[in-house]
């Protein structure tokens, strides 16, 4: 038998995990080699997001660039992957010379 959300309460919905992550820091990789890291402030049901304390890193034809944003919106057509507590790559090391 196949257990369900009403069934056993361990398994979150993608939305329950989203409102979960709200107040925390959350890692967002994008389309188009970019990823934001930032502090979730809220959602919609179709996971448009408003983040604040931004870091925006990107790759450019000149290398990569890193960017500080006080808030941003974010349209979810954009979105690839969330990662909850994620750090980003300038704490991996990815984007440092």
């Amino acid at each position: 038998m196949m257990a369900n959300a009403t069934t056993n309460p361990l398994q979150l919905l993608p939305l329950e995990l989203v409102d979960k992550c709200i107040g925390s820091r959350i890692h967002i990789l994008m389309k188009r080699d970019k990823e934001i890291v930032g502090t979730l402030l809220s959602f919609d049901d179709f996971v448009n997001m408003v983040l604040e304390d931004v870091t925006e890193f990107g790759i450019t034809p000149e290398g990569s660039r890193i960017t500080k944003l006080d808030q941003i919106l974010l349209n979810r057509n954009n979105i690839t992957v969330l990662v909850p507590g994620g750090e980003g790559p300038e704490i991996r090391g990815d984007f440092l010379d």
